[in-house]
């Protein structure tokens, strides 16, 4: 008899419920799925992007800034960093940190596939994923918090003005919102999975999380700056500055970049 089948799930600690969803959200041979025609009109059916369309629009650089250094040494600098300062960033470095993350790379016009590819990996090609930062600190863009269109490579402005106060207390480290340049959110809208693979879709949104906040992460670093991955927040309260229900569509993931620290 194999492990699992010996294991009795949840004996002596009830409230473990991720202990039900592994075991519920695993792969059967003979779980029923949508058939690929109606996952594809499904897909038509729904948006790539968020577009917020009656919010102000900010055009992004078509050019990109260099990722300089080799893979080897970006990994090798890989960390949380806790030594940073919330320095310049130029608007070309941000759209490249956004691209880079969840960017559009082939548009698969002329192929099998209903959906462009982007810079990660996504579970059926369906990228739940959207993603919002704040800053105070990017050369011609005004303060605010934005959301980043990854069909379109643009932004828009959802929200004027510098609310770093209010993301520092959605933070269980407060300082680490005083110390970035730019806060990134990243947020999931479940369903664009779940109507596909149902609880095992509600694992995926998540792998695909790691995969952007380590693109972003590394990015960050090629580029001469350093960035921290941040799990500790409180989710209600960032989920109420994005304006998001926090169900359907709920933040899960938060970055901040900023500048080495001065010795």
């Amino acid at each position: 008899m194999s492990r699992w089948e010996r294991a009795a799930i949840g004996q002596g600690a009830p409230d473990l419920l991720w202990e039900w969803f592994h075991e519920n959200s695993k792969t059967g041979r003979f779980d029923p799925f949508p058939t690929n025609d109606a996952v594809v009109a499904e897909m038509q059916a729904r948006l790539e992007s968020l577009d917020y369309a009656s919010y102000p629009l900010v055009a992004l650089p078509q050019t990109r800034t260099p990722l300089a250094a080799p893979l080897d040494e970006v990994l090798a600098a890989r960390e949380s960093a806790r030594g940073m300062a919330p320095g310049p960033v130029t608007l070309e470095q941000l759209g490249s940190l956004l691209f880079w993350a969840y960017g559009v790379t082939r548009d698969n016009v002329g192929t099998v596939h209903p959906r462009p590819f982007r810079t990660i990996p996504s579970g059926g090609g369906l990228y739940p994923l959207e993603l919002y930062f704040h800053s105070s600190h990017v050369e011609g863009l005004a303060p605010g918090l934005y959301h980043y269109s990854a069909a379109h490579h643009h932004l828009r402005r959802l929200a004027a003005g510098d609310h770093g106060d209010r993301i520092a207390a959605a933070l269980v480290q407060p300082e680490l919102a005083a110390s970035a340049s730019i806060v990134f959110f990243v947020t999931a809208m479940f369903e664009r999975s779940t109507f596909k693979y149902r609880d095992r879709g509600y694992r995926f949104v998540f792998l695909e999380a790691g995969h952007l906040g380590q693109n972003l992460t590394l990015a960050a670093i090629a580029m001469g700056l350093k960035a921290t991955s941040i799990g500790g927040f409180f989710d209600r309260d960032v989920d109420k500055l994005l304006h998001i229900d926090g169900i359907n569509h709920s933040s899960i993931y938060l970055c901040a970049v900023g500048h080495p620290e001065e010795p």
